[in-house]
């Protein structure tokens, strides 16, 4: 038996009733030809869901997520701040689905056998020739020291890190409305972590209200990095030029322990006190990949083994792994999610004709929002070198550090815009753009 592909007995002796559910097929029109399941809704799966029909419209396509309406991370610290509705920010999967000709399955997945090419929900099981899993993160509180269940829950609950869209957020909201005055903390995580420039972006939109409000208090920023790892001199100048009085920067920091009651972050050398706070842990692959024995074991993120330049796992080629669980060092970011899902789509739309095509560098494309009144962005584009690449033979306009702290990929071609108007609204429009590429 493949890992990954637990017998269904084996969920039977924790959840029984499950089982039974999963024994059985799932409510899904019988197919002829070719299934391809992909596992989550976020701006990877969307994205792959639509582009598999697209290369290969015979193909059925059902997209399982657990969640029953899309919120966006992305764009969501705009919301912070009162420059977008919450509207904005939430979209259907069904008419993404409808839109795109492809099935939205509702469901939450228990398991994956990949000997029988089956994946198993609560509402039955679903046979694939092809699985795409995009499941997205899951948080490493140990990382900062925070070990205990207890504590960890208690941590999510009283100060989420926000990062995973839904109830985190709309609990980040509520306090930053009701935020009176003192000092509200975020921190930068280490790693590869959900969207590098967003903790800085989410500084900026908080400290915003701060400033329009008049409310007497400010930001603190606790950053693992030495200095900010993307669009450093455009953060650093907002920070100076816009909220100087209302943003404090410390970089260098490593989180140790958090005291929810005492409202407290202890680091190696100091205790940081706050009011509030939004404290983002390091991040790991979902504990799906984990769940279905799929991990790298050279991945200090617990991501998913895969081929580097394919996607798929090391030994199989029916299944495939993007997004934030992916191995590769790319941004976890939600434009280049859906550049890998593009690409990804067309391997395996030629595959299935038995062929092979070229490896594509999927492109970052990020906006972050800087200041509120008025709305001004600062940007950052760029590619990436092969996974395998000798940068000392290649010649490139520019190589900026590693995204990772293992040097996994490196940026090149990299374009850099610093604050404008013509930036903010440039965010808006491509925040519209990339709805459209999911949903219509």
């Amino acid at each position: 038996m493949a890992l990954g592909s637990r017998s269904v007995g084996a969920v039977q002796s924790s959840a029984p009733a499950l089982t039974i559910l999963a024994q059985n097929r799932a409510d899904l029109p019988a197919v002829e030809g070719l299934r391809a399941v992909v596992v989550g809704g976020g701006w990877g799966g969307l994205t792959i869901a639509k582009y598999l029909k697209i290369h290969s419209p015979e193909m059925d396509v059902v997209l399982v997520e657990r969640r029953s309406i899309f919120m966006s991370c992305p764009i969501s610290n705009l919301w912070l701040a009162d420059l977008v509705d919450y509207s904005f920010l939430t979209h259907s999967f069904l008419d993404a689905a409808r839109n795109n000709n492809y099935t939205f399955f509702n469901a939450t997945v228990l398991d994956v056998d990949r000997d029988k090419r089956r994946v198993h929900t609560e509402k039955g099981y679903i046979d694939y020739d092809y699985l795409v899993l995009s499941p997205g993160i899951d948080y490493d509180y140990g990382a900062i020291g925070v070990h205990d269940p207890a504590e960890q829950i208690a941590l999510m609950s009283h100060f989420p890190a926000a990062f995973k869209p839904g109830s985190e957020h709309i609990t980040l909201k509520r306090k930053v409305e009701n935020f009176t005055g003192g000092l509200f903390l975020l921190t930068v995580p280490s790693g590869n972590y959900r969207c590098l420039p967003a903790p800085y972006e989410r500084a900026c939109m908080i400290a915003s209200v701060l400033k329009r409000k008049k409310i007497k208090g400010k930001v603190i920023l606790l950053d693992h990095n030495h200095d900010i790892k993307i669009k450093g001199e455009g953060f650093h100048a907002a920070f100076e030029e816009l909220y100087k009085d209302y943003i404090e920067y410390y970089p260098s920091i490593t989180i140790v322990g958090v005291d929810v009651e005492n409202k407290t972050v202890i680091d190696e050398f100091d205790d940081y006190r706050f009011d509030d706070a939004a404290i983002y842990p390091r991040i790991r692959g979902s504990k799906l990949i984990e769940t279905l024995g799929l991990v790298n074991d050279t991945s200090p993120q617990k991501e998913a083994r895969i081929n580097q330049y394919r996607n798929n796992l090391i030994d199989d080629e029916r299944v495939y792994v993007i997004g934030d669980s992916r191995s590769t060092g790319y941004s976890k970011s939600g434009s280049t999610a859906q550049a890998e899902a593009r690409y990804v789509a067309r391997v395996i739309a030629a595959r299935i004709k038995g062929e092979e095509i070229e490896w594509q560098s999927p492109y970052t494309s990020c906006y972050s929002m800087v200041g509120a009144e008025p709305m001004e962005a600062i940007y950052f584009g760029s590619e990436y070198l092969p996974p395998q690449a000798d940068i000392t033979a290649m010649s490139m306009e520019r190589t900026i550090s590693s995204w990772t702290d293992t040097g996994a990929a490196f940026a090149w071609r990299d374009r850099n815009m610093l604050r404008s108007a013509e930036m903010g609204e440039e965010m808006i429009g491509w925040a519209i753009t990339h709805y459209k590429e999911m949903f219509e």
